[in-house]
């Protein structure tokens, strides 16, 4: 029985050597699980024609279903005179792959470059019913940087965010249905959308939650010795990564014996060295800067008793379902996304957005109470359950089927 054919849009850089194409670790997982759900899948992306990261990898070594996955590359166009130069080609290019697909799926989030939203554009003119998706709020985000950054930047982000705002509604609005990853996006967008729907997009597969044997080796071992705390993720000022080390310096100054690591590099790296220097906790923080092997990474999520972030924008990171599957409870600011993975067992606490002396108390607490961060390890590990890649993409290639 025929599955179709998916046309979709993925804004992960695609880069090309003399082997081949070039891509990152969870986008040739996305599109291999794509695979699984359709006969073929054409993905139009962004071709970078600077060198690939470290991280990228050729895509022919993912697995059979790649066979099935054809790349339509696009200029790489953020500039806004690059993106006018080749807006007409690419349109066009655009147009003949909506011809030849069964089902349209876009990812959006973006201005000029933003090869997703002239999708969604183009296949609401040729009147074929399609799917908007995306995974944050980007309008929101761009918004919030008015404020940080190099003045270019702020000046791009108070010149670019209304208009941004205003594009995103305007596609949901002519969407078929909305693929919105997460509650703060769904939250958002859900009233413009016609169809919404909340969704997940996740990359950590059933077989790499924690087990049942090592959630009680971290169960038992929490009650002795120093709070293991973690994170994983870019050190960039939407992750708030100040008010993290903060937060842990507030910690220490009561007293409170615990052991903390970043793991990510970003901006504002050299910005935590300096602000742990000056208060006092360089020595209980370790900078891991960014790890490559994945399992080490799920090695690091598994090794922290708590995970505590300080995410300050309207997204759906991965890197909260990523802590609860390994059976480590979140702990941070607010926010729909982190609220509603948690509202099911408890797997966390939560604060209000940029109260870091709430953040430090609730450490403090924790830090006290290791029988509840016990208790909240299995429940993290209960509200992490339902999340692994095969199912969310299952589930997201099921709707594209019932409603386009």
């Amino acid at each position: 029985m025929s599955k179709g054919n998916l046309l979709i849009y993925a804004p992960v850089p695609l880069y090309q050597n003399d082997s081949g194409y070039l891509l990152e670790d969870q986008a040739c997982n996305g599109l291999r699980l794509w695979a699984e759900n359709f006969d073929t899948v054409t993905v139009m992306i962004p071709l970078a024609e600077d060198t690939p990261p470290s991280s990228w990898k050729p895509v022919e070594i993912v697995g059979p279903n790649l066979a099935r996955v054809r790349f339509v590359p696009l200029p790489m166009s953020y500039r806004p005179d690059v993106f006018f130069k080749n807006y007409r080609a690419c349109r066009d290019t655009i147009r003949q792959e909506i011809d030849k697909a069964d089902y349209l799926s876009f990812s959006i989030g973006g201005l000029f470059g933003d090869w997703g939203s002239v999708a969604c554009y183009q296949a609401y003119r040729m009147q074929r019913r399609f799917a908007v998706w995306t995974d944050r709020v980007e309008s929101e985000v761009v918004r919030r940087t008015m404020t940080s950054g190099r003045r270019k930047e702020r000046i791009k982000a108070r010149l670019t965010y209304r208009p941004m705002a205003w594009l995103e509604r305007f596609l949901i609005r002519r969407a078929t249905i909305g693929l919105f990853h997460g509650k703060e996006t769904f939250d958002t967008y859900a009233p413009y959308c016609r169809q919404p729907i909340l969704v997940h997009d996740i990359h950590i597969s059933k077989a790499e939650h924690i087990t049942a044997g090592r959630l009680m080796d971290k169960i038992n071992a929490v009650a002795e010795g120093p709070l293991k705390i973690g994170y994983v993720g870019r050190a960039d000022p939407m992750k708030g990564p100040l008010d993290w080390v903060c937060a842990l310096a507030k910690l220490a100054q009561s007293g409170a014996s615990f052991e903390a690591f970043w793991m990510g590099e970003g901006s504002e790296m050299d910005a935590m060295r300096a602000a742990a220097q000056a208060q006092g906790v360089a020595d209980q923080i370790k900078f891991l800067g960014f790890v490559k092997d994945r399992d080490a990474v799920l090695e690091k999520y598994r090794s922290a008793d708590i995970f505590v972030f300080c995410h300050k924008t309207p997204e759906s990171p991965r890197c909260l379902i990523e802590a609860l599957v390994s059976g480590t409870p979140i702990v941070g600011y607010e926010g729909a996304f982190a609220r509603d993975l948690i509202s099911g067992h408890g797997g966390g606490r939560l604060v209000p957005l940029n109260d870091v002396d709430a953040l430090a108390a609730q450490l403090q607490e924790l830090a006290r109470d290791r029988a509840m961060v016990a208790t909240m390890m299995e429940n993290a590990v209960k509200d992490g359950e339902p999340y692994d890649d095969v199912s969310v993409f299952a589930h997201r290639s099921h709707v594209i089927k019932e409603y386009l």
